[in-house]
Order: structure tokens, then sequence, then C-alpha cells
């Protein structure tokens, strides 16, 4: 069903841009009989400087910027300064041609470009690339105010000289360059934002603001150029969440399937981004040219979560005494002597469901289950993000043929979070009450449920451990839980290069030549806790200080709401002791890692004929020298010792662009490089943990060794494509293109876990035992064989006055791309499908812009995809995230004369169909596993530039 809806969309959109190709072609050819000749294709360069505001010239400057580059590209110009088209620059980049976003929070934050997910894509800051303030390479670019940004490049196919590119693209973020800009400006705006759930936690907000303020000048006789930016964002957003515990679902004995367990709660969010951009620009004379560019932003997300978890089919059961059947004589267990019967202190039964229940096609629709311990959980995350970057270029004309350049660049990102789960119930553990949980599957949506009890009840609810969860270092169990990682990833670089201007009679007319160098350190300090009550096993009724009006969970059905209370003033007043988690593997998710990267490059720029058609482009070759290292900790139990490994390595990765214009505003490109992308960064980890299996004390066999364990591979070398691109490209005027292009990328190597051998000589073993063989397995990332994706992708963007008068100011973007892929990194297992990949991806935006007024309508798509998600304990899982289509809308008025002059005011509403995020596992509607609806966001916005 889903594959069918997916197709019907496809057409729909497919159709509406071969009406809109049909219309153009016909338009092109009536223009072409008696319409003034086309302005020479060096004229549209001169676009950027004519003084235009709004989606069309916005549109305009796009096209210029597309049709004019060497490589395949696609851009994003703002429609005034501080004003791209969307709020958040990762929305603006999903609507791009090939391109799509996965959700987080409800707001777009990595970037898929070609079906490859965002650790395939390098992200650049006027050409230098970025540090992430994730737990990898992937930059998050909500971190981006659009505010200040005056444009992005995604470049499809690389070029020689461009550095710090990725396998997928490279998305090159641009600040405004004051002395191009060549005149003065300043622009301010602000919003209102609201959130139409409303708050759904007490003590949270649905209303917030952004606002920003832009000012760019000349001095000097225009030789010293400055600009300034500074936008605040605070930005209160909601979420309905429903998470089955899985996957898989559990089957029962009847070989039916059925929920294993129900996590659904509310989420109100807030995010507060300050970011600060200067740009100081100085030429003082014909010959030089220098650029300094700073960034700064800071970035607090702050989460309020609460709600039921309820064990089901999964949920067992607890008893006092622990049953040991092996024993002599046999000791019963607690339920095993009460026949199952609930006895305080001795036995907790397990989850039970009723023989009433409903099956439709081997999955359990309803039914209700007794016997259930529910948990309230009252959560609240923090985090807090620093960025900085600086940027110094300078450009000096040696003659009038050689241009030498310098450019040096810094990023830092620092992250800290505090991420407080605390759980209360009816009493610890095998003690407190029972209660039954109906249930009734909802395809596509969260399920409903039906309970008995008052969970929002303070006499009732009390901070305890419901389940007796926990580690050795919480015996009692756990009556909350703390994350808090801090990540830290600092990059330096300096590109030298020269540029010589090649004499005539060769068909090359530029040669680039350089060398570019970065140290990179990146680390994750994992450290965990158990919150416990200093009473336990005792329990703790929540002080009325701290209690809050009860959470709804209406949208699931609950009534009554929960128990809710104040995380951060309760954690404060020192209600819990905090006691460190030691478990390996918590202490192996500490790593750090080190690469220091030389790259040589040079780039032939390529401008002759083949008989009577031109043909540019560009030709060259990147020789690349990696140095990484890494260091952790090899963990198990109590022994814990520090580990490191690296590699170093040097690879080739040549280059090449060609333009054809076999006729006037009609292109046809062709690229062909080998591209890479680094391993992410936690797979480069040396930190590992292992165990021992005394049954294999006398082994020599590998399959059945005394040692094994897991971990990362800081020897781990690149993932490799060979690429190769062809599309074609045909331009009317400076307002409208049609494109068509494809691609095949061929896996020369690709990354996946694989168990090898490893040798463990020097380890600790238990003590009085002699290992045969030290030599176990490991489970680690390890280099593929590949395979292959390929794809097409179709674009077009008119305005629609040609087709007749009456429709001046309407126009429309449309693009659509099918995308396969076949990759099997082990020949023994089969072919599997690439996080982030989704089939189909397509884009539409409408627009009405004349005499001030402006509207649009955008729509995006995509198709199911295997997405990347929070798992337990925050750890990183893979999920088959269902498809989406996210429409936004805008509406506007700007005054265009009179002493009104440069003001605008606009309304906005995002997700304008509140489009729900959902996982699910066997491609079935049925079988959720991850449920969150976000709600629409409204903003009214007024804006002014002088």
């Amino acid at each position: 069903m889903m594959r069918t809806h997916v197709t019907r969309r496809a057409r729909l959109l497919t159709g509406a841009a071969i009406g809109a190709v049909s219309l153009l072609a016909f338009a092109g050819g009536a223009a072409a009989q008696d319409a003034p000749a086309q302005p020479d294709p060096d004229e549209a360069t001169e676009i950027d400087e004519v003084v235009v505001t709004g989606i069309r010239a916005s549109i305009q400057n796009s096209i210029a910027a597309k049709r004019n580059n060497s490589s395949i590209v696609e851009v994003i110009t703002a429609e005034d300064i501080g004003k791209l088209p969307d709020v958040s620059i990762a929305e603006s980049l999903a609507r791009l041609p090939g391109l799509t976003s996965q959700r987080l929070d409800g707001r777009s934050q990595v970037i898929s470009v070609r079906g490859l997910g965002p650790d395939f894509t390098t992200a650049l800051l006027n050409g230098r690339e970025q540090v992430s303030s994730g737990d990898n390479r992937g930059v998050e670019f909500d971190q981006y105010p659009s505010e200040l940004l005056s444009g992005v490049t995604v470049y499809k196919t690389p070029d020689a000289a461009l550095v710090g590119q990725g396998l997928a693209g490279t998305v090159d973020l641009q600040t405004v360059r004051p002395l191009t800009f060549g005149r003065r400006a300043i622009a301010a705006n602000f919003r209102y934002e609201l959130n139409d759930k409303g708050a759904l936690n007490a003590g949270t907000e649905d209303a917030g603001e952004r606002y920003s303020l832009s000012y760019i000048d000349q001095f000097a006789d225009d030789t010293i150029g400055i600009a300034f930016g500074y936008a605040h964002t605070g930005s209160p957003y909601q979420a309905e969440q429903f998470r089955a515990w899985g996957p898989p679902y559990p089957t029962t004995g009847d070989n039916n399937l059925v929920l294993g367990g129900a996590e659904f709660r509310v989420m109100s969010g807030d995010l507060q981004r300050d970011a600060f951009m200067g740009v100081l620009e100085w030429r003082p004379n014909d010959r030089s040219r220098t650029i300094i560019d700073a960034y700064h932003s800071t970035f607090d997300n702050t989460q309020i979560l609460r709600g039921l978890e309820a064990p089901l089919f999964w949920g067992g059961l607890s008893e006092f005494p622990s049953r040991n059947g092996g024993a002599t004589p046999p000791v019963l267990g607690g339920c095993e002597i009460s026949g199952n019967v609930q006895v305080p202190g001795q036995c907790r039964p397990g989850p039970a469901l009723r023989p009433d229940f409903t099956v439709e096609d081997g999955l359990i629709t309803s039914g209700t289950f007794d016997n259930v311990k529910a948990l309230v959980q009252n959560y609240e995350f923090a985090r807090e993000t620093e960025i900085n970057a600086l940027g110094f270029n300078t450009q000096y004309d040696l003659t009038d043929r050689v241009m030498l350049e310098a450019d040096v660049s810094w990023s830092k990102a620092e992250r800290s979070d505090e991420l407080y789960e605390t759980l209360a119930g009816t009493g610890r553990n095998i003690n407190g009450a029972l209660d039954s949980f109906g249930f009734q599957i909802q395809p596509g949506e969260a399920p409903r449920f039906t309970a008995n009890l008052n969970y929002a009840d303070p006499n009732l609810i009390v901070l305890t451990s419901p389940q007796g969860w926990g580690g050795a270092s919480a015996p009692n169990g756990q009556d909350g839980y703390l994350n808090s990682p801090a990540i830290e990833d600092e990059l330096t670089a300096i590109n030298l290069s020269a540029h010589i201007d090649l004499e005539g009679g060769s068909a090359f007319s530029r040669l680039e030549i350089g060398v570019y160098g970065n140290e990179r350190d990146k680390s994750l300090d994992n450290e965990q806790y158990y919150l416990v009550l200093p009473n336990s096993p005792g329990n703790l009724r929540v002080p009325d200080r701290f209690l809050l009006a009860p959470t709804s969970l209406d949208f699931v059905g609950i009534n009554g709401g929960v128990l809710s209370y104040d995380v951060s003033g309760l954690v404060g007043s020192g209600a819990y002791n905090l006691i460190p988690n030691l478990d390996a593997n918590v202490i192996a998710g500490s790593w750090a890692v080190n690469e220091k990267i030389l790259t040589t490059y040079i780039k032939a720029d390529i401008d002759t004929t083949m008989g009577s058609i031109p043909v540019t482009g560009n030709l060259g070759v990147q020789i690349v020298h990696t140095d990484q290292s890494s260091d952790g900790f090899s963990a198990s139990g109590s022994d814990v010792a520090p580990i490191s490994g690296g590699d170093s390595y040097t690879q080739l990765y040549p280059s090449l662009n060609l333009i054809f214009e076999p006729w006037e505003n009609q292109f046809i490109r062709m690229a062909a490089a080998r591209t890479f992308a680094r391993p992410r960064m936690d797979e480069l980890r040396a930190s590992q943990t292992y165990g021992v299996n005394q049954q294999n004390e006398g082994s020599t066999d590998p399959l059945q060794a005394y040692f094994n364990g897991g971990g990362g591979n800081p020897e781990l070398r690149p993932w490799i494509a060979n690429v190769f691109d062809i599309s074609y490209e045909r331009y009317f005027g400076r307002s409208a293109y049609i494109s068509i292009a494809a691609f095949y990328k061929d896996l020369e190597s690709y990354i996946y876990n694989q168990n090898v051998l490893f040798d463990f000589t020097g380890y600790p073993v238990i003590p009085g035992d002699t290992p045969a063989s030290f030599i176990g397995q490991i489970s680690s990332p390890q280099n593929g064989e590949g395979g292959s994706i390929q794809g097409v992708e179709f674009a077009v963007s008119t305005p629609f006055d040609f087709i007749h008068p009456w429709l001046e100011g309407f126009g429309g973007t449309f693009s659509i791309s099918s995308t396969e892929s076949d990759i099997t990194p082990n020949p023994s297992e089969p072919s599997q499908p690439i996080p982030g990949l989704s089939e189909v991806v397509a884009n539409a935006t409408l627009y009405y812009e004349k005499d001030g007024f402006q509207a649009r309508v955008s729509n995006r798509y995509r198709s199911e995809f295997t997405g990347e998600v929070s798992g337990f304990g925050n750890s990183r899982t893979f999920r088959q995230v269902g498809e989406e289509s996210v429409v936004d809308a805008q509406i506007g008025y700007q005054f265009q004369s009179g002493p009104l002059e440069g003001l605008s005011f606009l309304a906005q509403v995002n997700n304008l169909t509140d489009e729900e995020f959902t996982t699910n596992v066997n491609s079935d509607e049925r079988q959720t596993i991850n449920y969150q609806s976000y709600g629409r966001t409204f903003l009214f916005g007024i804006n002014y530039r002088y």
C-alpha cells in the first residue's frame, strides 16, 4: 500500500512538471521566432549588481549562479539582506533537486544528498570545512541561522580545488561580501512564533520570537567593507510521542505479533539560539584583497518530557526469593510459591494478555494486559552548544597572470548535555498496585490505551524504581538516570594556492595549484549516573513545592493525565544521590580521534571548442595523505585499560567536469570523479569492550574462543566511490530553466560491522584460568566491497506570465528524483539499504509576487527510508521511517514607495498539514515503533530594510 501511495504522488508531481516543461518549450520556440535575441551569457553575471529583492530576484540569482558554475550545482540566494526563503537553512536545502532532510523534533536538521545520508555530505562556511556539534561529522544545519547567510551552493560534482568535499555532495554556506555587495544596507526583522498544540507540559511556553539585525557598509573610497549580523531565535516546540519496545514486535505462543511494551508521552521544547557574524574586507589597491570573517553561536535546547511507560508482553515478573531449579534442593521462586498471585515483598506476576484479544493478519490489534506495573516518566533534557569560526583570506596579484592566495581558518564546537530521567510509580519493584491496560493499534498512528489507576495522584504515585531496573551500583533499582556526554570538536586549516592564467592557443585557460593541510581533534566524554533516593529501597512522595499540574495524555486515550513535577528543582534540592555507572559499555563510550590531513591539488580550467561547440570545465587531481589516530579505553567489568591505535595512508582522487554548449542557452554537462567520505568518528574510536567465556578455556577455535569483544576501528579507511554524472540544462532568459540529470556512483568500499580475528594477548583473564588461545573475535567496523547507487533528477523553474499576461507575477519550481541502490558490503549477506535513501524525493513551490504582494506554498515529499534515530540509552539506532509530505505556506506585503518604503509584513505557517514522523518494521504501518506529531507552527513578522 505504501509503494502505491508513493507512485501516485510521484505521478502527480511528474505530471505537473511535464506540463510546465511543455509550456516552456512552446513558449521558448515562439520566443525564438519573433523575440529579441537573448542577452549574452556574460551579462547574466551582472544580475547580482541589480538592486532587486523578493522571490523572483532570488530565483534569478540562483539560476545565474547554477548556469555559470563549472560543476553540477544547486544554489540558494537570499531574497534580500537577512532573508533567505525559509526560517531554517536546512528547510531551504531540502527543497533543492535531489536533496531532502530528516526532521528532528519537527525541524529539518540533517541533509541527505542523492540518497546518501549526512555522513556522506560535508559542510563548508565560506569554502572552509566546519566542525560539528553532533556525535560524528554530519553538520547540524539548524546551528546556522538563515538570517545571517547570503546564499548556499551545493556541489553535486567536485573539482580538484574543492577541499573538504563529500562523497554525496558538498554544502557551502556563504556570508555576504560587503565590497562585492557594493552599497550600504540595514535590515531588521522580527517574527512572533506560535505552535497550535499549545504548551503540552506545565511550566512551558507555546510562543516565542525571532529577530535579527544586519548592517553592511563601505568606507575609504570603497576599499574597506564591513558586515555585521546578529540573529536571535526563541522557538518553543511541542510533540506527542509514542515508542514501542523493540523492534521487532514479540511473538506469542500462537505465533501472533503483539506489543512488547510502550512509552507514550508529550514533549515541550525550547530552543534559544544567539548568533553573530562579522566580515571585514579590505582592497587597498587593484592587486591585493583581504577578508577576515568570524562566526559565533550559542545554541541552548531544553526539553521537558512527561508520560507513561507500560511493560506489556515483555514485562516479566519479579519475585523474592529468585527461583533456582538447579540448586540442591531446588529453590522455589516467590511467584511459584504464591501461585503467580501478587504478594507484597514476594511476587509481582508478569503482565498477562486476556484471551479476548483481536488478531488481524498475524498481529494482535487490540486486547487487554493485566498485572501491568507502569512507570511515570518526568524527564528534563538540556543541551548547551557553542560554535566559533574564524577565517582569514588574502589574495595578491603577483603579475597580470599570476595570483597567490592564502587562507587560514579555525573552528571549534563544544557541546554538553544533561539528560535527566526520573521515575515514579505505585511502589518499588515487587511492591505497589498493578493495573490493567487496554490497547488498540492504529495503523500509521499512535495506539490508543486505557488504564484504571489515577497516575496523577501524588499519594499513589511516588518517586521510586517501579520495575527495579538498575545495575550493580543500584542494587535496589535506579530511581532515575543522568546521561551527561560532552563533545569537543576543533579544526585548524591552511590552504596555500597559486592561480595562473594561461596564454591563448591552449585548451586550458587557467591553472590552480595548491596545498591544503588541516588537523582535527574530536572527543566524546561519556559520563552516566544512576539517580538513587537516599532512603532506597524506600520511596519518596514528591514534595508539594515541586508539584505541577498533571500532564494530559489524551492523544493516546489515557484519562486524568500523569503526575508532573519540577525535575531540575527536585534534583537541585538533593533528592537523589548520583552514583557513577561504571559499566564497561559506558566507559568504552568515551574516545578521542585525531586526524592530520595533507592535500596537494592541481586543477586546470578548460576553455576550448570541439568543432563549433564551446567546451568549458576543469580537470584535476587531489593527492590526500591521512594520518589518523584514536585514544580510548578497553573495558570488561572492573578491568579498564587505556588503548590507542591508528593508521596513515595516501590516496588519489582525480576529477573531470565538462560543459558543452551545442545550442545557445543549452548546456550538456558531464562529470567523472573519484570521491570519498571519511569514516564516522565513533567508528574510528579505539575504545572497545571485551568478555570471556570460561567454557571455551581449552578451545583453540576462534569461533569458540575464550575471548570476544566489540568496539571501533582506528585503522578504518574511507568510503570511496567512482561517480559519473550527465545533465542537460536549458535556460530561458534569466528567470526560467529546465534540467534533467542522471548519476551513477560505484562504491569501491563500504563500511559495515563484521566479526574479525583479534589477538587478546596481554588482556586479563579470570584468576586460575589458562586459555589455550588468546585469538578471539571482535565485532568492529570494517571496509567491505560496496555496491552502487544510481538515479535521475528532473527540475524546472519558471514564471507563468509566458502562458498569458494575466498570470504575471505567478511562477513555480518543481523537482523530482528517483534513486536506487544495490549495496552488498559482505558478499555472504543480502543487499541492504543505505541509511538516508528515499527512492522518490519531490519538491514543488508555487508563488505569486507583484506590486509588493507575495505568496508562496511549498511541498516537499520523500518516500520511506532508513533513518538514524536515538535508541535505548541515547545510542545510534536505524529505523524504517515512513514517507513524509511537508507543506509550508507564506504570504506578505512590502511597501515599495512612500514613507514606508522598505517595510514589509508576513504571515507564515510551517507543517501546514501536521505531518507526523513515524518509523515502523517490516514495512507494516501497523507495527509502529516511533510516532511523533509536532503540530503547526505559525509565524507573524515584520521586516525593514534601508
